[in-house]
């Protein structure tokens, strides 16, 4: 227990060190539509830790929501996200592109969460219609009131919203159909097994109704091979992130991709 605890205690140090030096970089993964049409990408977080290396987003982000550290993360990200985006506009090739950013619990909650963002979008001047936050279904335990309130002010300036990791955890669907989102999430978790599980199989089906009936759209994740593509194409499917189409890259790394699509 003890190693445990100074294990802890030093990663806690050094994330406060990270967020200050600045040691976060961003990876991009791309989104498609049907075999492959490039729409945009969702934006992951990433540590070079000086010495640990690559820390995995599994083990710092967990910590950074305990300690607070995620705000200041959270808003980096979504500046940096936005800076991107303003600065494909000026680019033919990558001015249709959009930009998912995850969005903690802890930040969403935040009194003056509407006007952060608002403030990075008039600051970094990019188009609000091309940016997309992502919330996770543990957001709707508590206050769902305020949730759509913010939800719906943000919507108002042209921001997005998709519901990350659906089916995972908390789900209603009385809050649901009150919710001003746009785009429903099929977890990796349900496509990984998709064409062998039946409950997965059934899971997805029922994600993929559920959007067309509350006039949502659906993106699959975790799409790694094309048997699965082709499955969730035939339920009604068409969007979709994955690894059968690449890997999160380095922003250079993604931007070369795109101008070889």
């Amino acid at each position: 227990m003890q190693v445990v605890v100074a294990n802890r205690a030093a990663l806690e140090g050094d994330l406060r060190a990270a967020v200050q030096n600045r040691q976060f970089l961003l990876h991009y993964q791309v989104q498609v539509e049907g075999e492959g049409q490039l729409t945009g990408a969702e934006v992951l977080l990433r540590w070079q830790h000086p010495e640990r290396g690559m820390v995995s987003p599994a083990e710092f982000i967990p910590l950074a929501e305990e300690t607070g550290q995620i705000l200041p993360l959270g808003h980096w990200v979504l500046h940096t996200a936005c800076s991107q985006l303003a600065l494909w506009a000026t680019q033919p090739k990558f001015e249709k592109l959009s930009i998912a950013v995850n969005v903690s619990v802890r930040q969403f909650r935040q009194p003056n969460f509407v006007d952060e963002v608002l403030s990075i979008l008039d600051l970094t001047q990019a188009n609000p219609h091309r940016l997309k936050l992502e919330l996770t279904e543990s957001l709707m335990v508590a206050d769902v009131e305020d949730i759509i309130a913010k939800m719906t002010a943000l919507k108002a300036s042209g921001v997005g919203f998709s519901l990350d990791d659906f089916g995972t955890g908390y789900s209603s669907l009385s809050y649901l159909k009150r919710l001003p989102l746009d785009q429903l999430k099929i977890d990796q978790g349900f496509v990984r097994d998709i064409l062998t599980d039946p409950n997965d199989a059934a899971i997805a089906k029922m994600v993929i109704a559920l959007a067309e009936s509350l006039g949502l759209a659906v993106i699959a994740e975790g799409v790694e091979i094309d048997a699965q593509r082709e499955f969730l194409a035939s339920q009604g499917c068409h969007a979709y992130q994955g690894y059968l189409f690449s890997r999160p890259l380095p922003i250079s790394e993604f931007e070369a991709l795109v101008k070889r699509s």
